[in-house]
């Protein structure tokens, strides 16, 4: 099973997307109980712009338990697929979720920030960003303006007479 795994993750990483599929369906097929197969899986039906049958194997792999950093790949993975399949209710839950055990985790963030402003929540989610922003760049000329960007990042519909 590990070399296999091994080669099907590999093979992704030097853009053979469907060979490594194709394994990785394989693998599932015979241990459907693995989380970190059913994680593999979803990856790269999502690699292969095939959304809707990577959410099964999302919350499958959720479901059945992750390691922490595939668990934050799976939990960005699956609310982003929901994101981009419409289901923006799900996917703002999937990264609430997401930030509630990584909360440090910008990508998780700067995603649900995405979802916020499909359902029109464009405050929050701008907010969002900002903060990301100014906790992670390095960029000088913005760090010059850190406090201006943190005060304002909650008041973006506020007019200052």
């Amino acid at each position: 099973m590990e070399k296999e795994l091994d080669e099907a993750i590999d093979l992704r990483r030097n853009g053979n997307y469907k060979k490594s599929n194709e394994i990785l369906i394989k693998l599932v097929q015979k241990f459907p109980d693995n989380a970190s197969i059913n994680y593999q899986c979803a990856w790269s039906f999502d690699l292969l712009g095939e959304e809707a049958k990577a959410v099964m194997f999302y919350e499958n792999a959720i479901q059945l338990g992750l390691f922490s950093e595939e668990l934050e790949g799976a939990l960005i993975g699956l609310g982003s697929t929901y994101r981009t399949l419409g289901e923006y209710e799900k996917s703002k839950l999937i990264f609430q979720k997401g930030i509630e055990k990584f909360p440090n985790n910008r990508a998780i963030q700067t995603f649900y920030s995405m979802t916020l402003y499909n359902l029109n929540e464009h405050s929050k989610a701008m907010e969002l960003l900002l903060k990301c922003l100014i906790e992670t760049t390095k960029d000088t000329n913005i760090m010059s303006y850190k406090k201006a960007i943190d005060f304002y990042s909650d008041k973006l519909d506020e007019i200052w007479e």
